[in-house]
């Protein structure tokens, strides 16, 4: 399998408001999708000294507030060439403009909103080639929120009650942007309770690994398999490729799922998980000595 070269950053959702390096900054840069803290580790992981990043609202339904909250945060970060997408429509995501600003830029961004949106829009164009192909051979920076972090995996939660989840067909699965194969990510994980939900996703597909993203938190994805958690919150794994028993396929609809041995880690901060060995790592220390990787 292809190692890319570019990056993911999937964010739960729900970021801490409060973080600004001035606290004479005014209410109008309030931004209700990403905390600063997670901004800068996106900007750091961009490879240009004056990135130019391009934001797809696409999922959100006020894709213009939106769009000009992510313009402000940048703004006070001092990135100056930032760029909106507001793909709105089938026919908007085939426009050469659109095609000519991805072919250049130095990153994309997400904005939280409607999964399903992101997918209808973009699924089968060149858009969605270019960002593709440039994940795989390039240092190229994907960064997702909320939704736009759940449409990065192949197999995706559209939707479902966390309260009815664990009871089959609860949660609504479809296909996503397949930046990533063998997982599946859920947001706003902690305070919405979403634990059922991604355990019932998990056990839906036979061996994946499902990412349970905490609000003001994310993860950090290199080479397609080392997670590494950035922002204030929790990460939840759980890792189905352990599991003995699960009757998914066997009862009704609305039935109770049962589910012998799935494992779960919880991740804070700086701890690592890789997708590849289904190890967690507390440091990136401890993983590159376990993986005998030169100290940076």
């Amino acid at each position: 399998m292809d190692i890319p070269k570019g990056k993911l950053i999937a964010v739960g959702g729900n970021e801490d408001k409060g973080t600004y390096p001035n606290p004479r900054t005014k209410k109008k840069y309030y931004l209700d999708f990403f905390e600063l803290g997670i901004l800068k580790r996106f900007l750091k992981e961009v490879p240009a000294k004056k990135p130019h990043i391009e934001v797809i609202t696409t999922a959100s339904m006020i894709p213009e507030e939106v769009g000009e909250r992510y313009i402000s945060a940048f703004s006070i970060l001092g990135v100056e060439d930032v760029r909106l997408m507001h793909i709105k429509t089938e026919e908007d995501a085939l426009l050469s403009e659109y095609i000519q600003r991805i072919n250049v830029c130095d990153g994309v961004m997400f904005s939280g909103g409607d999964q399903s949106r992101i997918i209808r829009m973009f699924q089968n164009t060149q858009l969605l080639e270019i960002i593709k192909q440039r994940y795989m051979d390039e240092p190229f920076v994907i960064a997702g929120t909320s939704a736009g972090a759940m449409a990065m995996s192949k197999a995706m939660i559209k939707g479902g009650s966390a309260p009815e989840s664990l009871l089959r067909g609860a949660v609504k699965m479809g296909t996503g942007l397949n930046l990533l194969d063998g997982v599946v990510i859920d947001t706003h994980f902690v305070k919405r309770g979403r634990f059922g939900r991604l355990m019932e996703a998990v056990v839906t597909y036979p061996n994946t690994i499902g990412i349970g993203l905490g609000e003001d938190t994310g993860v950090l994805i290199t080479e397609g398999h080392k997670v590494e958690t950035i922002g204030s919150n929790l990460v939840v794994i759980a890792d189905g490729y352990d599991v003995k028993y699960t009757n998914i396929k066997e009862i009704e609809k609305g039935r109770p799922v049962a589910i012998d041995n799935m494992i779960m880690h919880v991740l804070a901060k700086g701890n690592i998980y890789d997708i590849n060995t289904r190890t967690f790592y507390r440091s990136e220390e401890a993983y590159r000595h376990a993986t005998l990787l030169p100290a940076e």
